[in-house]
């Protein structure tokens, strides 16, 4: 049977981006009603999914809606984390997306929420668990917040062979050990793994009985430097464009940016090729710079009991030893295309590397412009990065689509209010001594920096 479903809007993906847009949108256009669709059983996306132990990566300001600040905006006093912002865990991160779910959209009376369905296109969708189908009317606007979903390494098998005898498990699995064995094998390079390796080191594992399978070394952010205060973003992104604009090479500027406190590497003997930047603290550095068994042979084909093999060689583990698995696909990189087209909203972050504060802005603009073309050129989509020419270049793509959105003085206004937004200055903090002295500082780097970058990167 079909029921059809009044909205003006049906958004696909009740995850951090679709959740952060329909917020937006229903706090600045009148009168809006909002279908939001999920496969899963609540909002909040890979979240449901995660590993027990998983954090944000970044402060909990950054993440989620405009209109509700995740966490208290507090600063840590203990721990080795002290004077940074707080980072929520996944049962808080869980739990702000079901009450923003239930007190903020659902209470508002403009937002029906149908959890467990599957959109099948043709302004369609269908229950994963009574295949009842449910439609919109053509003049609904799709809105696609799956586009960038991550794969997450609890949603798909190992990306290699098993052979009988080996014991091969997901991160997921790995907080749920009832026997500890000689020897963990962990498997990815990002920020998965980092987690998976810094939780083991924490719970008394000896660094010597962890093996560190790293298809890629990566460069990561300092935490330090990604935090909500405009003195110390914008001061990082001042010396961002400082060390471009004397980079003589993408691997120059990387090491330059590790001089300056803004990048971190785990083996200085190595110059990684990975930027996908996730941010790390240099407490977390540390332990993993303990483990000294580490595996450079690319990705893994297979793994047999007391064996790895790689395409060109293969490496003996303990016969009883743990694989953990943290090689899902993560982020992911498909091409951009423009926000606004006749066939869908396509969320992607707008300022690189913030997609919660991207959806939002999309959110904003959609409720506040009524041409698309218009709405385009203030919102260009920014890629994620991966390689270092890949971050350059989404660095560039994110200050040319910053400078587009920060030319509108209503958006600006509204930017300045969202904690979302990682280079905002609070109305009571411009004009300060600090804060002038970072953005001179900024402005005398900020185009030759940009040029430099987009050189390095191969762009026009």
């Amino acid at each position: 049977m079909t029921h059809p479903v009044e909205a003006d809007y049906l958004v696909v993906g009740a995850g951090a981006t679709g959740m952060a847009f329909t917020d937006a949108l229903i706090d600045h256009a009148d009168g809006v009603r909002v279908a939001l669709v999920d496969r899963r059983h609540g909002a909040g996306g890979h979240w449901l999914e995660a590993y027990p132990f998983v954090r944000l990566h970044q402060a909990s300001a950054f993440y989620g809606v405009a209109s509700t600040l995740l966490g208290g905006g507090r600063v840590q006093h203990r721990g080795p984390e002290a004077g940074l912002q707080e980072r929520a865990t996944k049962s808080e991160i869980c739990a702000y997306y079901e009450r923003m779910l239930a007190d903020r959209m659902l209470e508002s009376g403009r937002v029906d929420f149908f959890a467990g369905c599957e959109y099948v296109g043709d302004h369609t969708f269908v229950s994963r668990v009574s295949g009842e189908q449910y439609t919109v009317a053509e003049r609904c606007r799709i809105v696609d917040a799956h586009h960038l979903s991550p794969v997450i390494p609890a949603e798909q098998s190992a990306p290699f062979g098993v052979g009988d005898g080996a014991r091969v498990v997901s991160v997921n699995e790995l907080a749920h050990v009832a026997e500890a064995p000689s020897q963990y094998v962990i498997v990815g390079s990002g920020k998965t793994a980092t987690d998976a390796c810094v939780w083991l080191l924490a719970r008394g594992v000896d660094a010597d009985a962890i093996c560190w399978v790293r298809p890629r070394d990566p460069w990561m952010l300092n935490r330090a430097v990604i935090q909500p205060e405009p003195t110390v973003f914008l001061g990082m992104v001042a010396d961002t464009m400082r060390a471009a604009t004397r980079a003589a090479s993408l691997d120059d500027l990387f090491l330059r940016l590790e001089e300056a406190g803004i990048m971190l590497r785990i083996d200085r003997s190595v110059t990684p090729t990975m930027a996908k930047t996730p941010t790390l603290a240099t407490w977390e550095l540390e332990r993993l710079r303990t483990i000294e068994h580490v595996v450079r042979h690319g990705h893994i084909a297979r793994v047999d009991r007391g064996r790895i093999a790689f395409a060109d060689a293969s490496v003996a583990i303990a016969d009883d030893a743990l694989v953990v698995h943290c090689a899902g696909e993560g982020l992911r990189y498909p091409p951009l295309v423009p926000v606004w087209r006749p066939e869908a909203i396509t969320l992607q972050p707008i300022r690189s590397g913030f997609p919660c504060f991207g959806a939002a802005l999309v959110g904003y603009v959609e409720a506040t412009r009524d041409d698309d073309a218009e709405k385009n050129r203030l919102c260009p989509p920014t890629p994620y990065g991966d390689s270092l020419a890949g971050w350059a270049r989404m660095t560039v793509m994110g200050a040319r689509a910053s400078r587009s959105f920060g030319a509108e003085p209503d958006i600006t206004a509204w930017a300045s209010t969202v904690a979302l937004n990682p280079a905002r200055i609070p109305p009571e903090r411009a004009g300060s001594a600090d804060l002038v002295e970072v953005l001179d500082r900024l402005q005398a780097d900020l185009s030759g920096g940009l040029d430099r970058l987009a050189h390095l990167a191969g762009m026009a």
